[in-house]
């Protein structure tokens, strides 16, 4: 509409509308305070209408923030206006107003912009190569800590950190190789930290580490550690009667009882070993801990129970039917039987009165807590033990009839039978361990349950994209996309402000400049009071309302 304002290059957009309500001589312009005049230049306008055409003649002033005066309108070649004799007349009068709109020029970040990132000072020291002197003269920031256990903590500005490293250093150049020269300390200590385990440890004794150790003694006195330790004592017992009876007897289902005490002892080992490994405290490499160890141990267990149980079984059971031998007497054999039964049958009611006490704590059924592995180390000692006493009333039916008819083929019979137990006993272990190590989700209760706490704060809007996840030992990851409410947040921001102050402010913006710091200064204020309320509401999550909830990702929507 305005040819003279469309190829303009100065740094000013006006938003243009034109209403019928005053003649052109009563054309108004009202512009910001802070603005300054560029120039005041004429130009012809003509408004068609279908019923009278009207041309007036008017001057347009230009307006500029960027403080130049020297702003205009383009040159044209010819400067002459219209003369007032061709204006027509007898011409209606047409209303015009003309209102003018700032915007605030957008800059340009590029793809790389930390002039106002933070860092810490451990970040400063690590990679700029300075000392704990050269931050004590630079600007110090207070910012809310990310940390449950630290309310803040001091950053500093990257800016200053950059520069106060060149000036140390003299150049880039002499930092670079200053860090090049750490990297390869660092890696010449990465080589030999095995010579510094005890330094280590010994550093860790004096500053003490962040969460309280776990006594790994305690552990095996009580819970899974102690119903693995019984079954240990137990098969390895077993084990060794059950060798002296099939050397005596040469029974195919005492060799393939004896081999299933046997995996069951070096099982069980492993399980143990899984629970000591599974206590540890989380490290800079596993962050979340070393919990998922007992899902480990008890696959391994499971493959091990497939390959050295059944699978040596079934093979002593089809050597034993394509060349059967005699057997002799099977009074000694009966006689480690019975007692196996016996103490089998005990590691069994211990393991068993230890899964019941678990499911009832959790709220769970007996079933239930058995078929989704949530104590994968009693769980292996209850099946192997149940599959133990089943294989020995197997075993000892199948010598039974071998006693009576002579005939070795139901021994070998038995055997099979003892394998294929051991079989099925181990593709459960590796399912349900395999499922648990995947990643499986909590309870639909309990999920629901988080998420009607969240909706239930009046900072939130709406949540999405739920996701709980079982970590093993009753550990809980739970994560959300989260819509919050922004004016709930500003609404809590003001609260803990002087409203008086404010309004102070408020009334002292002139310009534009004055407008963006005042925006700037409480818009980064209320960003802070969005953390808070992210960590109000994950420490609620993981406190008050749902102690197994270990780790908490709130995402902001």
């Amino acid at each position: 509409m305005f040819p003279s304002l469309a190829h303009r290059p100065w740094h000013v957009f006006c938003r243009v509308s034109l209403q019928h309500r005053s003649s052109l001589s009563q054309w108004s312009c009202r512009f910001p305070r802070g603005w300054q005049i560029g120039g005041t230049h004429s130009f012809w306008l003509s408004l068609p209408d279908s019923r009278v055409a009207s041309l007036g003649l008017t001057s347009v002033q230009y307006y500029s923030t960027s403080g130049d005066r020297k702003d205009g309108p383009p040159k044209s070649k010819s400067t002459d206006s219209p003369s007032a004799e061709r204006v027509a007349t007898g011409a209606a009068k047409v209303t015009t107003n003309l209102s003018v709109r700032a915007v605030l020029k957008k800059r340009e970040y590029g793809a790389k912009y930390t002039k106002n990132n933070f860092i810490t000072a451990v970040r400063a020291m690590n990679e700029f190569c300075l000392k704990p002197s050269d931050l004590e003269q630079l600007r110090k920031i207070r910012r809310r800590s990310p940390h449950d256990d630290t309310e803040a903590f001091t950053v500093f500005l990257r800016s200053d950190v950059e520069a106060k490293a060149l000036d140390v250093w003299g150049s880039s150049e002499a930092l670079d190789r200053e860090r090049n020269l750490r990297k390869e300390v660092e890696r010449e200590y990465q080589e030999n930290i095995f010579r510094n385990q005890q330094l280590i440890k010994e550093y860790k004794d004096f500053w003490g580490n962040t969460k309280p150790r776990s006594g790994k003694r305690a552990t095996f006195l009580q819970g899974p550690g102690k119903v693995v330790m019984v079954a240990i004592c137990i098969n390895g017992l077993n084990f060794f009667f059950k060798l002296l009876a099939w050397v005596y007897t040469g029974s195919a289902s005492m060799f393939s009882e004896a081999i299933h005490s046997l995996a069951d002892t070096c099982n069980q080992a492993l399980l143990a070993l899984g629970i000591s490994q599974s206590v540890r405290n989380p490290d800079a490499i596993h962050p979340y801990g070393f919990s998922n160890m007992r899902y480990i141990a008890s696959l391994i267990s499971g493959v091990g129970i497939f390959m050295m149980g059944a699978g040596l079984s079934w093979y002593h059971g089809i050597m034993g039917l394509l060349h059967p031998e005699p057997i002799e007497s099977l009074l000694w054999a009966y006689c480690i039987l019975a007692g196996s039964l016996v103490s089998e049958g005990a590691t069994l009611l211990v393991a068993f009165n230890e899964l019941k006490k678990s499911a009832h704590k959790h709220g769970m059924s007996f079933y239930e807590y058995v078929m989704q592995s949530r104590d994968p180390s009693t769980n292996v000692v209850l099946l192997e033990d149940a599959a133990a006493v089943l294989g020995v009333i197997i075993a000892s039916s199948c010598m039974g009839l071998t006693s009576l008819t002579g005939n070795p083929y139901y021994d070998s019979l038995g055997s099979l039978g003892v394998g294929t137990l051991l079989g099925a006993v181990s593709a459960f272990l590796i399912y349900t361990n395999t499922e648990a190590l995947l990643g499986r989700s909590i309870q639909p209760e309990q999920v629901q349950k988080l998420t009607e706490f969240l909706e239930n704060d009046p900072a939130v809007r709406a949540i999405h994209d739920v996701k709980a996840t079982d970590m093993g030992l009753s550990k809980v990851r739970f994560k959300a996309e989260v819509d919050f409410d922004g004016r709930v947040v500003t609404r809590s921001y003001l609260e803990k402000q002087d409203i008086d102050q404010i309004l102070n402010e408020i009334q002292q913006v002139k310009t534009p400049e004055e407008l963006e710091n005042f925006m700037l200064k409480h818009g980064e204020n209320i960003i802070d009071t969005l953390g808070a309320e992210v960590d109000r509401l994950e420490k609620e999550l993981k406190v008050q309302r749902n102690p197994e909830v270990r780790h908490v990702d709130l995402e902001i929507l």
